[in-house]
């Protein structure tokens, strides 16, 4: 496991962007954390060091958005904050987004429980107070 200590927006997308020097397509990132813990900053610095150029937003009201990333990278990100469950949603849902050829990020996945399957990465960010926040990165042991 990883610790990284951020006191600001760009300390981390730099942890996001280090996370994601190791993934690869079919990678199932977990994005956990409060409201405002930057979840979604994690996730834009990510996107970032895997080539994306463009807007990374939080995809809270469309549940998921896909960008390209460089050298035809797909990347997934998803959030299911507005969501109670999976038991009202189209099955369908998730298979847009969870495909082998995309790297995919979640936040929120506590709504999804195991229909997510095995992630490769667990992030969770949490408040340290003030504009600190603590993000560990724990990669899966089967990776």
């Amino acid at each position: 496991m990883t610790l990284h200590r951020s006191s600001s927006a760009a300390e981390t997308e730099r942890a996001g962007a280090e996370a994601a020097l190791a993934l690869e397509p079919g990678d199932l990132v977990l994005v956990k954390g409060e409201l405002g813990a930057g979840k979604t900053t994690f996730v834009r610095g990510a996107c970032r060091e895997l080539g994306v150029s463009g807007p990374v937003v939080s995809p809270t009201f469309t549940i998921g958005r896909r960008y390209e990333g460089g050298r035809g990278v797909k990347i997934s990100h998803l959030d299911l904050y507005r969501l109670t469950g999976m038991e009202a949603e189209d099955a369908a849902l998730l298979e847009d987004y969870l495909t082998p050829d995309a790297i995919a990020f979640v936040e929120w996945p506590g709504v999804a429980g195991d229909e997510l399957g095995d992630p490769a990465v667990v992030v969770e960010i949490r408040h340290a107070g003030g504009d600190a926040r603590e993000i560990s990165v724990e990669r899966s042991s089967a990776q």
